[in-house]
């Protein structure tokens, strides 16, 4: 099979599409045709070897978080799946590879494609929609009438995390550039701030919840617009203690993660809020609560543009231009 390959962490020419082996599948797994496969900005974060620390990598691999296909054989063990099945998925760390034309995966991270959704539709979702389940929902516990500020709300998971914050009736404020106002507010931001022109922090205070993934310096500002008690949750780092804890890091990388987030931990603090990093997990249960929110017409995936599979290397340099509206998918078959 073709797939895209990562032989050299930082390589200046990114990755390239070879023929490798069709992955032979274990009996908790399935093999999956590719049809389309999303573009994460943790797609370049890891081939840039950022993550290794807490995520390393042997080369060579296979790049890719997000997949929608169809399934052509199924392990012995495997129970809610069969052939033919259309699927979507983000695939456990260290399971990833979806730039392929086929991967296994594991079937406790599968999901039904939502009906109505192309493959390129469905292939957008599951990275940025289980980010957002597990910041909004399972972290951030975000309830009726709560307000929640979702940062960079034209990504690809500012898109969906305004949905979903929106279907569960809360207060939305987010930034956007000038040209995307309209489509933040399509989504339904009640709040939205040009971030070229305005302050956020000067605009909004006392949020129940902030959603981070910028910068520093954003992080920084972020923490004022929470009231006492808030949470702030970040997607962009630091990691802290906690997340050491969750992966099982040694007591190096503890310490590392620890120093890391001193600062923003300490800020927290003084300010009385609630600091916690989140590096989101493959979950099939959670993708299924998510396909009947879209099922339901509550959420629609958001798609700048579709690259052939050829040109995986300019997809993810899209990516990373930061312009993207929403998602930005790679069509494999």
């Amino acid at each position: 099979m073709k797939a895209f390959i990562i032989d050299k962490y930082k390589s200046k020419e990114g990755g390239k599409i070879e023929n490798v082996p069709i992955p032979v599948l274990k009996a908790d797994e399935v093999l999956v045709e590719v049809y389309a496969a999303g573009i994460n900005l943790l797609d370049s974060k890891i081939r840039k070897g950022e993550f290794k620390l807490f995520l390393p990598y042997k080369t060579p691999f296979i790049l890719g978080h997000d997949l929608a296909g169809i399934i052509t054989k199924v392990g012995a063990q495997v129970q809610k799946f069969q052939v033919g099945d259309h699927v979507y998925a983000r695939p456990a760390d260290h399971r990833i590879g979806t730039f392929a034309e086929f991967i296994a995966v594991n079937e406790a991270d599968l999901a039904i494609k939502p009906a109505e959704l192309t493959m390129e539709e469905a292939a957008s979702i599951p990275l940025v929609g289980l980010t957002a389940w597990q910041a909004l929902i399972e972290k951030g516990k975000l309830q009726k009438g709560e307000r929640v500020f979702i940062q960079a709300g034209s990504g690809g998971v500012g898109t969906f995390a305004i949905q979903l914050a929106k279907y569960l009736g809360a207060t939305v404020a987010t930034t956007t550039g000038p040209g995307n106002i309209e489509l933040v507010k399509s989504l339904g931001a009640d709040v939205v701030i040009d971030y070229r022109k305005d302050d956020f922090e000067k605009i909004l205070n006392d949020y129940d919840l902030v959603l981070n993934s910028q910068d520093g310096l954003t992080l920084e500002k972020s923490l004022q617009v929470l009231k006492p008690g808030g949470k702030f949750i970040s997607i962009s780092g630091p990691p802290d203690p906690d997340f050491a804890e969750q992966i099982g890091a040694s007591w190096f990388v503890k310490l590392i993660m620890r120093l890391l987030s001193s600062k923003v931990r300490k800020k927290a603090k003084r300010l009385n809020v609630d600091f916690s990093f989140l590096f989101m997990r493959a979950s099939g249960s959670q993708l299924n609560e998510i396909t009947t929110l879209i099922n339901a017409g509550a959420i629609k995936p958001v798609i700048d543009k579709i690259f052939p599979f050829q040109s995986v290397n300019e997809a993810i340099a899209y990516v990373e231009s930061g312009r993207a509206k929403g998602k930005v998918v790679i069509k494999v078959k």
